[in-house]
């Protein structure tokens, strides 16, 4: 998994947490777009044949947004407290 920092990946994060990240290595910053779309997430249900049921429950809303708390937190986790 090799002696680097500040890696930046692009995939699944699953399969990157599994495969490319070594255990307890990593301060992270999750970020799971889209962001700030202002819109409900319902989960959708399938029936036992497969196709879409009219059936769904609310998941969540997006009401995410970057303050100057997020910003500075990323400055200070991607430079070590340096720059």
């Amino acid at each position: 998994m090799g002696d680097w920092r500040n890696q930046l990946y692009f995939g699944d994060n699953l399969d990157v947490l599994r495969n490319k990240i070594g255990d307890e290595s990593v301060d992270l910053i999750y970020l799971d777009p889209p962001f700030n779309s202002k819109a409900d997430y319902n989960v959708l249900f399938k029936e036992v044949d497969g196709t879409p049921s009219a059936a769904q429950i609310h998941a969540f809303t997006d009401f995410w947004h970057w303050d100057e708390v997020a910003a500075r937190t990323f400055h200070e986790l991607v430079t070590g407290g340096n720059a």
